[in-house]
């Protein structure tokens, strides 16, 4: 029976010690493998697999980050995540629960809102009757011009080059009616795809680092969170358990091996939208 078989059977070591680092340790020396050799398939540096054997956690930094690091290393020597874990006494961050203090009744929303728009009719009615009794007289013996686009002849009117010709050899001007032609342009649509969006399919530490050195988001968000931010505003981004990120940059998936180093991905944003590695 191999040392990975017989901890995850019956939880205990061999030398019959039960603590988290000692069992990764005893191992790895069992699989013949060095921490240097850990460090390089883990691709983590050896400060961090020497604090997992030492169980020295501050080092390592939030408990998230420590989880996550004991779970890379014990599936690479067939340790159960589960019992390592449980040895390592690094309990999960739970999130904090969320606690409405502005409740409003739903009968009172209905009417505050019911309230807010017989007050906009009535001013509306107050400024709109007033003008159209003022300008009806007007507008009651003018002929008004007809709005026409400009690439649809008005009706009657000859085609050019015809040569049917009135019969009177003449056309009154009293009974021609002035046509306007509609110019106006339509109405741009700003873009509504963020610049750099986030979406969580499992629980993950996030730290987002504005333009300015503001921290615009740091803490553990559950599965199923959004968080999207305009262009220009995020300067350098950090993500616990990087796999269950998904990072889009105008709507283009992009892939965060490149920055992802012990299950933790650190990304610079520039400008104009464009992720580069951060250093540690």
């Amino acid at each position: 029976m191999t040392y990975a078989n017989q901890v995850e059977n019956d939880g205990i070591a061999p030398d019959g010690s039960r603590g988290c680092g000692s069992r990764l340790r005893k191992a790895r020396e069992a699989a013949g493998m060095t921490q240097e050799d850990v460090a390089g398939r883990l691709k983590m540096p050896l400060r961090v697999v020497q604090s997992l054997e030492n169980e020295d956690w501050d080092r390592l930094g939030a408990p998230v980050f420590v989880r996550g690091q004991l779970r890379s290393y014990s599936r690479l020597l067939g340790l159960a995540t589960s019992t390592t874990l449980e040895a390592s006494g690094v309990a999960p961050i739970e999130p904090p629960a969320l606690v409405s203090h502005n409740y409003t009744p739903r009968l009172q929303r209905l009417m505050e809102q019911g309230t807010r728009r017989l007050v906009y009719i009535v001013i509306t009615a107050a400024i709109v009757i007033p003008v159209w009794l003022a300008t009806k007289p007007h507008l009651a013996g003018s002929n008004p011009a007809s709005v026409q686009p400009l690439d649809v002849p008005p009706v009657g009117a000859q085609p050019l080059g015809a040569a049917a010709m009135p019969a009177s050899g003449s056309v009154s001007s009293a009974t021609q009616e002035p046509v306007m032609a509609s110019l106006a342009p339509m109405a741009h649509r700003p873009s509504a795809v963020p610049a750099l969006a986030l979406r969580f399919t499992e629980d993950s530490w996030v730290q987002v680092i504005g333009r300015d050195g503001a921290v615009l988001e740091q803490g553990l968000l559950p599965a199923g969170q959004t968080r999207s931010y305009a262009p220009g505003e995020v300067a350098r981004v950090v993500l616990g358990n990087a796999p269950a990120v998904t990072v889009r940059h105008a709507g283009e998936a992009i892939d965060l091996a490149p920055f992802t180093r012990a299950n933790v991905a650190r990304f610079t944003v520039s400008s104009d939208g464009s992720v580069a590695a951060a250093a540690d």
